[in-house]
């Protein structure tokens, strides 16, 4: 009995054991808790954030000091501080042909100029936002220092922009510098006098610079030698000479309240000189000057002779050397739509047939002093065709036999078609004749194919080219039909059969846009280009009275933008300094077009009503400004405290 009895103590005993442990565990959870709550644990806060910038104590030489033969410079600050890219964002003028050292210590920046100080001149060191503090990043902005190697401080300055000429994009890192010597030849021959460095806006000043007149430039300097002397540099000219000046100006200062920084305490007015001019625009542009020589030539078929030229290029002759040719009949010539690769279709058997041509070729040539020559070379073409894969049965021998071979052939047709677009076709070689009769296009009506009429356009570069040009009837089905052998090449392929039924969209799924031009010049061409989100021209169409008229749009957002033809070419053209050639003028709509569905929409568009400088919208701007990197107390303290109160270790429940 005593065994059974104990047997069923056994459990009790644990359940007791258990209980004892669980009201301990609480005493001491509990007893935690009330320490917590009164003694209010948290991190310490580090005491109160340094937004301010660094602060100047002492220069040497002083600030304007006249007759300096240092070539170190020493600025001491308040407190410790960094030099941010100094390559980059440091900027001294005149310009340095050997780059100086440029170091922080401390609370010391440290120039040491390498190149030999210039007499009767006034240095600039401009630092823009490269000084920071070396704990919170806090720039000190704007700030330079000036001194003279003379008797006289030169105090002047210009400032402006620079964008692109092309897409009004502002140009970051481009270098504008000045001549006093006002000979075209300068840019190209002598090192700017003075210098300066567009930030992200595309802004510049340039300091300290003397009363007179000059000539001011824009380069992007790629060997450092601040001059022009490489077509592949970057440029822009102002075509007008400057004089740099000062004036009297005022302006509204806003002080707002210290409590409440939504309410305006004040607004003073305040004093101060006003450095002209500045507002000075430079349209930057690369060259339509390109070095001109044959890149490459290739054989990539028997009947296939190509040659890729490094720029645009007149166009060469050829003279057959081996086999020998009395006259150019020998060949098909196609140009690429820049004229920058030519192809020769070579349409007698007997020559392509031959594995080795070779070939005097005449054309233009660049040399070493971009100068552009009459150049004769001998090129030779070789085919080498591809090995052939052997067959390892008769039934694969037999399969490759009965393969028939046809002339690709490739289209632009789409299940819903464009009302807007022909038809093109693209062969995989040239054509030597064709029967338009074998080439149908059917509309349906009352469920029966009728035929369409179409013009039928060859491509005046690409030989191989065709446009069908019907008038198309907005939601109409069609039926294109071209049977086989329609179409016969050099080579003796013919087209297989291509059956493709489509419709073309109806008018309900477009939208027109027409455009009221104001402010253009008379007798010039112009015409207005639609961009999409990302900058890219869509559409593109010459003004009329001045008018410009989109029809069959997709519903969207459209941006706009216009250039001045000045050559009639009917595409914006470069600029070129060498026949002093401004780039042709480019404008932005500074806003948007929204277009809807099956609905006419009518803008207006004044070029001049917004300044060009401020023309394009920000959202389809590629380069856009750089915003000041600040750290924010207040952000600081909310994500402290955010952290804080997901962290169960510093809560407080009470």
């Amino acid at each position: 009995m005593w065994q059974i009895n104990e047997y069923f103590r056994q459990p009790i005993k644990m359940q007791n054991k258990l209980l004892s442990f669980l009201c301990a565990f609480f005493l001491i959870a509990l007893t935690l808790v009330i320490l917590h709550s009164c003694a209010n644990i948290a991190s310490p806060s580090g005491g109160d954030y340094d937004v301010t910038p660094p602060v100047v104590k002492k220069t040497t030489p002083h600030f304007n000091a006249l007759n300096v033969k240092t070539k170190t410079i020493v600025i001491e600050f308040d407190e410790n501080i960094k030099i941010e890219k100094p390559m980059e964002k440091v900027i001294i003028t005149p310009p340095q042909r050997n780059f100086p050292v440029i170091q922080a210590i401390g609370k010391k920046a440290i120039i040491k100029l390498e190149d030999e100080l210039l007499p009767n001149t006034t240095y600039t060191i401009d630092f823009t936002d490269a000084i920071v503090d070396n704990n919170e990043g806090n720039p000190l902005e704007n700030f330079s220092i000036s001194f003279s190697t003379g008797d006289n401080l030169d105090t002047l300055a210009v400032s402006g922009k620079v964008l692109a000429a092309m897409n009004l994009e502002p140009e970051q890192g481009i270098y504008v510098g000045i001549h006093s010597n006002l000979h075209d030849s300068a840019f190209t021959k002598l090192p700017f006098e003075r210098i300066s460095r567009t930030d992200s806006r595309g802004n510049f000043t340039i300091r300290g610079m003397a009363p007179g007149k000059y000539k001011i430039y824009a380069l992007n300097d790629l060997n450092r030698d601040y001059k022009y002397d490489n077509p592949q540099e970057t440029i822009a000219f102002l075509d007008s000479v400057i004089s740099p000046s000062t004036a009297p100006a005022v302006r509204q200062d806003t002080i707002f309240n210290k409590d409440d920084s939504t309410k305006i305490d004040t607004i003073k007015t305040v004093s101060y000189t006003q450095f002209l001019p500045d507002d000075v625009l430079l349209r930057s542009f690369l060259s339509d000057f390109q070095r001109q020589y044959l890149q490459k030539h290739e054989r990539p078929e028997p009947y296939k002779l190509m040659l890729y030229f490094a720029a645009p290029t007149t166009l060469p002759t050829f003279r057959l050397l081996n086999p020998p040719v009395e006259n150019d009949n020998w060949y098909i010539k196609e140009t690429s739509r820049y004229n920058d690769t030519i192809t020769l279709w070579i349409t007698d058997s007997l020559i392509y047939k031959t594995d080795s041509i070779r070939m005097k070729i005449n054309y233009v040539r660049t040399d070493s002093a971009n100068r552009n020559f009459l150049y004769t070379d001998t090129i030779h073409f070789t085919y080498r065709p591809p090995k052939e894969k052997k067959s390892t049965s008769s039934k694969e021998k037999e399969k490759e036999e009965q393969i028939i071979r046809f002339l690709s052939l490739q289209h632009n047709i789409q299940s819903n078609h464009e009302i807007y677009q022909p038809i093109r076709l693209e062969f995989e070689q040239p054509i030597i004749n064709f029967d338009s009769t074998h080439v149908k296009l059917f509309i349906e009506k009352d469920s029966v194919f009728e035929p369409v009429n179409y013009k039928i356009i060859k491509d005046t570069l690409n030989i191989r080219k065709y446009e069908l040009r019907p008038r198309w009837e907005p939601g109409g089905k069609y039926q294109f039909l071209i049977d086989s052998a329609a179409f016969r090449s050099y080579y003796g392929l013919w087209n297989n059969k291509i059956d493709q039924n489509f419709s073309v969209k109806s008018l309900e799924q477009y939208g027109n846009l027409l455009i009221v031009m104001y402010g253009l010049p008379e007798n010039k061409d112009v015409y207005v280009e639609l961009l999409d989100k990302s900058d890219k021209p869509i559409r593109k169409t010459l003004v009329k009275k001045n008018e410009a008229k989109f029809q069959d749009l997709h519903p969207g957002t459209y941006y706009a933008r216009l250039f001045i033809d000045e050559n009639g070419d009917g595409e914006w053209t470069t600029g070129n300094y060498e026949e002093k050639r401004q780039p042709e003028v480019v404008y932005y709509y500074p806003r948007y077009y929204e277009i809807r569905a099956y609905t006419d929409h009518e803008e207006s568009w004044d070029i001049n009503e917004v300044p060009i400088t401020q023309q394009k919208p920000l959202e389809i701007t590629k380069n856009k400004p750089e915003e000041k990197k600040r750290r924010n107390p207040e952000a600081d303290r909310t994500s402290t405290s955010s952290s804080r109160s997901t962290n169960p270790f510093l809560q407080n429940p009470f």
